[in-house]
């Protein structure tokens, strides 16, 4: 019991600092900053297909390991269609 309310404390604790710091940042800085995350997003997807198939876990790991998978894929793909589009605005119109 001790150990699930000191991982609930640093989970709390650590959405507020990253609420923070995202509305600190500036517009230029959002694309690099999209990129990085989408770095992080696929080491998440990594680790969530590790654990939905690894052979010692239960069906409630397996489950919550396919959700990850899932979540960390939308993650993902949104962040670079977000990217893209905002790498157009950059490129000069053709006319």
């Amino acid at each position: 019991m001790e150990n699930i309310i000191s991982a609930l404390f640093v989970f709390v604790l650590a959405s507020f600092a990253g609420f923070e710091i995202i509305n600190k940042v500036p517009p230029t800085l959002h694309t690099p900053l999209m990129s990085g995350s989408n770095a992080i997003s696929g080491i998440s997807v990594i680790g969530a297909i590790l654990v939905a198939s690894s052979s010692e876990n239960t069906t409630l790991a397996t489950i919550l390991g396919l959700i990850a998978v899932i979540c960390a894929t939308i993650n993902v793909v949104g962040g670079f269609l977000v990217t893209d589009r905002m790498l157009q605005m950059f490129k000069k119109k053709e006319s």
